[in-house]
């Protein structure tokens, strides 16, 4: 019965192609170590953040590769292990025979895990894939941040797959300050931050400055600076990012995540394109 519930959400996404049932694939596990970690109490000390989590609950269209979470408050002592084991169990009971390695170092900061799976595949009917030759081992990074920067704002969500559950995560707000802290301080292009840009902006999602602000100081060009950060302040420096980035190579980070109706979309990117969705943003903010 367990096995059928992975089946029916694999069907409801209606895949036309093998990438498309891969990324379904790998987003149904995603789900599914979200309700494991609820199960294992993982969000009374922990919130969920990132871009799975934009596309999970607030219905981004891309796909996204990893889980990331944040404690709700440092703690130098949070190991991932214990929620490991018990995900291991709660996986079996819908097919899977997981992998689950465990890279944490005590000295770091951020805590990761790597889940696999290739069995599940053999145990599912696929339109698309076929398991000896094109289906893939799937993989899910999971990073913990143990040493959050200050000020985020939290609140719950619901899932109802693979059963019941809530999911403590970031408000839009404090997603679209740690987005804005990504694009000026990554050091390499990722389209996909770009990509989520252009969702944030789109629908005038406000900026929780104080989260940003302490991101900022804690990593990056501006780390350990006494920086005011306000909507000018980062109107300003996103301009200057955008006119530094390599759109080509924007484009092909981005193109593996998005569905092949989409695709064309990416024609449109270029300079150009997000000075204007960057002023037509702040004058939406300034009226």
């Amino acid at each position: 019965m367990s096995v059928k519930i992975i089946q029916d959400r694999l069907e409801s996404y209606k895949c036309v192609s093998v990438k498309e049932e891969e990324l379904a694939l790998r987003e149904i596990t995603q789900e599914v170590a979200l309700a494991a970690l609820s199960r294992a109490d993982f969000y009374k000390a922990a919130a969920f953040h990132g871009g799975t989590c934009l596309r999970v609950f607030y219905s981004l269209n891309r796909f996204s590769e990893d889980l990331d979470f944040m404690l709700k408050k440092p703690d130098t002592r949070f190991m991932l292990d214990a929620y490991l084991k018990d995900m291991a169990v709660e996986f079996e009971a819908y097919g899977y025979k997981l992998e689950v390695t465990d890279r944490s170092r005590a000295d770091n900061a951020v805590k990761k895990a790597f889940l696999k799976d290739d069995s599940i595949g053999k145990v599912l009917q696929l339109s698309h894939l076929k398991v000896d030759r094109s289906a893939r081992k799937i993989k899910i990074k999971i990073e913990v941040d143990t040493n959050p920067p200050a000020n985020s704002h939290f609140e719950s969500k619901f899932l109802d797959f693979p059963f019941a559950f809530s999911v403590t995560v970031q408000d839009q707000s404090s997603l679209f300050a740690g987005k804005i802290s990504a694009l000026l301080c990554r050091e390499y292009v990722k389209g996909r931050d770009w990509y989520d840009f252009i969702w944030y902006t789109g629908r005038g999602t406000p900026v929780n400055f104080e989260f940003l602000a302490a991101a900022l100081r804690q990593t990056g060009p501006w780390q350990g600076r006494d920086i005011q950060v306000d909507q000018k302040w980062c109107v300003e420096h996103l301009k200057q990012k955008i006119c530094s980035i390599d759109w080509e190579k924007a484009r092909a980070d981005v193109q593996p995540f998005i569905n092949l109706r989409e695709l064309p979309s990416l024609e449109v990117w270029g300079k150009d394109f997000f000075l204007d969705r960057l002023e037509n943003y702040s004058n939406k903010k300034r009226g």
